[in-house]
This record gives C-alpha cells, sequence and structure tokens, in this order.
C-alpha cells in the first residue's frame, strides 16, 4: 500500500531525510535514530519483517514531551529495542504538510502528548495505542506485548527491564539481612525472581545484604527461606516500621543505619563485566550467575555483549570505565556506540 504519491514521496525524502544520531535532534525525540518520512518506513518495513513504531510528538513540546525524550527514548535499552526490532518513525502532531496527512490518517489529535503506535507495513495495528502512560515502563511493556503478537520471542533483558521497572514504578520493599558473608548473599539473593536489587554492605558492624524485591512477584518471608537454605539468613534488621510475618523463623534485631560495602558485587567486580553498564537487575543477576559458574551474557543486550566483546579483546582496561553502581543512563554513549550501524 502506498501511503502517499510518488511525488510528495520524493519530495518529502529531500525534505525529511534527517543525519543518524544528529547532533541537533530535538530533545523530545531522545537518542532514537528516528525515519520521518512514512513511505521509507513501510518499504523498510516489507523488506525487513519488523513492524513499524511510529511515536507521534509534539515539536517542540510541552514538558512532558520534554521529559518523554529524555526519560523514555533515551533510555539506552530502550532506544535499543526499538532500533533493533522496529522500524522508528516520528511523526509531529503540531505541523503541516505530510505530518498532518498521517496525523489525520490515524485520526491523532493535534498538539498532543506523546502517543505511540505500532504498526505492519500495510499500517494495520499491531498492538493497542500507548497514550496517557508516559513511563518507561509502559513503553517497554508495548515493546514486549508487540514482539508476542509479531510472533517473536522476548529477549531475556527485555523482560528483566519490563519487570525491574514495573516494580520500581508500583513500589518496591526492603529487607535487610544478616549473615556471615555478604558477598555469599548477594550471590543468593541476587538470582531470586522478583528480587530487583542486591547491596552489600554493614549494620552495626555486621555484614549484611540489603535486599530490594517486587511485593506483588515475591515475598520476605520467601526470600528468606531460600537465604537460610543457603545459610544465608542469620538474622534480618528491621526498623520500626517493618513488620515481618510472625511465622517466619529467624532471629529479629533492630538496627538502622546501613553502610554499602566499598566492594559490592564481589564475582563482577573481578570480571570483564564489570565495565559494562546495565540496571541494577541485571548487575544483581550477572553477578549471581558469574558466582554460580553460568553464563552470565544471556542477561544482556546484543549491544552489551558486544561492548563486552570489545573490552574482553582489549590488552588493556585502563580505558574502560567501571559501571558497577552507577545508573545505565551513565553508560548511555557506550552502548549506543555499540550498535551496529
Amino acid at each position: 500500500m502506498k501511503f502517499l504519491s510518488d511525488f510528495v514521496f520524493c519530495l518529502l525524502m529531500a525534505l525529511f531525510v534527517v543525519p543518524a544520531r544528529s547532533q541537533s535532534q530535538p530533545e523530545e525525540l531522545g537518542l532514537v535514530r528516528w525515519l520521518r518520512d512514512m513511505n521509507s518506513a513501510q518499504e523498510k518495513s516489507k523488506s525487513t519483517g519488523k513492524p513499524i513504531l511510529i511515536l507521534f510528538q509534539e515539536v517542540p513540546g510541552c514538558s512532558t514531551c520534554k521529559n518523554y525524550g529524555e526519560q523514555v527514548m533515551s533510555h539506552p535499552l530502550i532506544v535499543e529495542a526499538i532500533e533493533t526490532y522496529f522500524i522508528p518513525l516520528c511523526i509531529y502532531n503540531n505541523r503541516g504538510g505530510s505530518d498532518k496527512q498521517i496525523l489525520d490518517y490515524f485520526q491523532e489529535p493535534s498538539w498532543n502528548n506523546p502517543v505511540v503506535r505500532i504498526v505492519d507495513a500495510q499500517l494495520k495495528e499491531v498492538s493497542p495505542r500507548l497514550n496517557g502512560n508516559y513511563s518507561a515502563y509502559a513503553m517497554v511493556s508495548k515493546i514486549n506485548v508487540s514482539l508476542i503478537k509479531s510472533g517473536k520471542l522476548v529477549p531475556q533483558y527485555l523482560q528483566l527491564l519490563e519487570d525491574e521497572l514495573q516494580a520500581q514504578s508500583s513500589g518496591v520493599e526492603s529487607l535487610t539481612v544478616g549473615m556471615y558473608c555478604f558477598w555469599s548473599g548477594e550471590k543468593t539473593y541476587g538470582k531470586l525472581d522478583g528480587v530487583v536489587a542486591t547491596k552489600a554492605g554493614f549494620v552495626n558492624g555486621k555484614e549484611v545484604v540489603q535486599v530490594q524485591f517486587d511485593p506483588k512477584k515475591t515475598s520476605a518471608k520467601k526470600i528468606l527461606e531460600e537465604g537460610r537454605k543457603s545459610a544465608c539468613a542469620d538474622a534480618v534488621y528491621l526498623d520500626k516500621t517493618q513488620k515481618l510475618d510472625a511465622s517466619v523463623q529467624i532471629e529479629r534485631k533492630s538496627g538502622s543505619g546501613f553502610r554499602e560495602d566499598r566492594e559490592v558485587k564481589y564475582y563482577l567486580q573481578h570480571h570483564d563485566l564489570r565495565f559494562i553498564p546495565m540496571t541494577e537487575t541485571q548487575s544483581a543477576r550477572v553477578n549471581s550467575a558469574l558466582a554460580l559458574s553460568l553464563d552470565p551474557t544471556i542477561y544482556l543486550s546484543p549491544r552489551q555483549n558486544r561492548l563486552l566483546q570489545k573490552v574482553k579483546s582489549s590488552s588493556s582496561k585502563s580505558g574502560f570505565e567501571n559501571y558497577i553502581g552507577k545508573p545505565i543512563s551513565t553508560g548511555t554513549k557506550i552502548l549506543n556506540d555499540s550498535a551496529i550501524n
């Protein structure tokens, strides 16, 4: 299906070809390399079999639009997923010409907050329209649903990211567990479903692991039961606001003032993977996998794995940054530079 005439197509190609990763790309668009021409997007969709992900965006836009570009469309794993599994197309919702034609075709309002549609080459809907929820979780969830509806498997890193973002948006709970060795504790707790993050440290001079978890997927009781199996749950430190199921057989201690150890994620600290920017949940899973002699790369995206190969092939590691404990956003550039152009 040709959406525009050949004449208009040629005109748009001349007007809207945007250099990849242009320094002048509006902040409302984030870091995704967007096409600006529907015909080109349809042709690429036909030749690759990938759906078209359309961002209807106000440029220049309000604070909601800018935040969407800076926070959602600049998250390195979201950028990678969009550029890997879809044909990215951006339509401005506050302009005339071809943008207005496409806006009218989809019956999208002008001067609106961000809207995302995912369609096939014939412009048929792949998954429901995303509007009104401007969170990274909503975007990743839509990506994963679209992959499933397109008959594709959701890669492990994207499922992990969805789980992590969902937990953060709905609220996580924290548990501070005492044990003989917090390195073993991070190994034990970091692999558990529902655990979002782990940190090794001290409370009152005693070794502990601070465990953040999604209460919708697991519970303090289940986590402590797993810890006891590995002798990593000698006591639990509770503040005045925390309560623990009375049926849990463990010593309860009062304590606050958690102090993080200088060498959290011990197994990750001693591997080339420390140079790979990761989310908190990724680093918890990877650290546990290394400790258990399992394959840690299953939790990484293709760009993260390409960066790992670059690190491994380098004779000197002095030029690489240790990203343990740092937000994945601090490694956006190095991950985006790992894309295959």
